[in-house]
């Protein structure tokens, strides 16, 4: 290991974002009551320009009202290109910050977007006389954002995770698709020729580069990397697919913007028993293996290290924490 220690944030349970209106009330109890792991009650997407300062007023009053149980709660904002910002801030974390968890930054494309935000809720909090932390949440959903975001994973000590929004992003690198993330026939590949003269077609997965940067910038500053939407909630095996995609690269959760959503994150991004278990007898065979002086040992005909560990305490401290969750 590097002599460079990797801090991880606060330890969290993100395996499902529930995105929900700032101006769709009804919705506010039902999702408290759902099995999201996260809730962010939206101001900027879902809601429109005239509507925003009364979306503004529903969420404080939700954030005060509506029973969260043990849900993470996030609130995301407006850019901080538009002049609905600051009041987002202001107003949500003054009237509502007591039970806010966390705010969700949309198209951080510099440091300079996190130490705005970061600045003016650390004078909120010093203000009210508040010791508990509010954090952060990052979208990288532009050109700009993926160029620096190494430099956005270590801008605030507030910052808790990296979320790629996959639409903006394919908007802002000028991408040839129109589709919320998932698969293009157009990113395929064409192999030789057979015997026959027949040719398969391939596709690739057109956003693997950049959900697998983010991974890693989050990663190497202690963040959890969560995958953003996918948009069609009428498709929940080609959600399935896409969020296995971003689990293998490292993601921890991915969001949901329909909450028939919710249960697919949950199951994909929750180890199954069979892994659990393997896990545990991988750390039973290196605990055996050390005991008699040995760095490495075979377990079901394959070779275990002391990396075996690392990935096996990885899967068993997951389980743990969605037991207690569940509890």
């Amino acid at each position: 290991m590097s002599f460079t220690n990797v801090e991880p944030v606060r330890a969290r349970l993100n395996r499902s974002e529930l995105a929900v209106p700032g101006s769709r009330t009804e919705l506010f109890a039902k999702a408290a009551r759902s099995a999201a792991d996260v809730i962010f009650l939206d101001l900027e997407d879902a809601v429109a320009p005239d509507d925003k300062p009364q979306a503004r007023r529903n969420i404080v009053q939700a954030l005060n009202e509506v029973d969260w149980g043990a849900k993470t709660v996030s609130v995301r904002i407006n850019g901080l290109d538009t002049h609905y910002m600051y009041r987002d801030v202001v107003e949500v974390v003054e009237d509502g910050g007591g039970r806010l968890d966390l705010i969700m930054i949309p198209k951080v494309g510099t440091a300079a977007d996190v130490y705005a935000l970061d600045m003016l809720v650390t004078q909120i909090e010093q203000a009210k006389g508040w010791t508990r932390r509010i954090g952060f949440e990052l979208i990288i959903e532009s050109a700009l954002g993926m160029a620096n975001v190494d430099a956005i994973a270590a801008a605030s000590r507030r910052n808790e995770s990296l979320h790629f929004g996959v639409a903006d992003y394919a908007a802002s690198t000028k991408a040839s698709t129109t589709s919320i993330g998932g698969a293009n026939p157009n990113y395929a590949v064409l192999t030789d020729k057979d015997a026959d003269g027949n040719r398969a077609v391939h596709w690739g997965d057109m956003w693997h580069y950049a959900l697998s940067r983010m991974v890693v910038a989050a990663r190497a500053h202690g963040l959890r990397p969560v995958d953003g939407p996918f948009g069609d909630f009428s498709d929940p095996e080609g959600f399935k697919a896409q969020a296995r995609r971003a689990a293998v690269l490292g993601c921890e959760g991915k969001w949901a913007i329909h909450p028939s959503q919710v249960a697919l994150a949950n199951e994909t991004f929750s180890p199954s028993a069979a892994e659990v278990e393997k896990a545990k007898r991988i750390l039973a065979a290196m605990a055996t293996a050390q005991k008699e002086g040995k760095g490495a040992v075979a377990l079901d005909g394959k070779l275990i290290d002391i990396a075996s560990i690392r990935q096996a305490e990885v899967l068993v401290k997951k389980a743990e924490q969605i037991g207690a969750h569940a509890g």
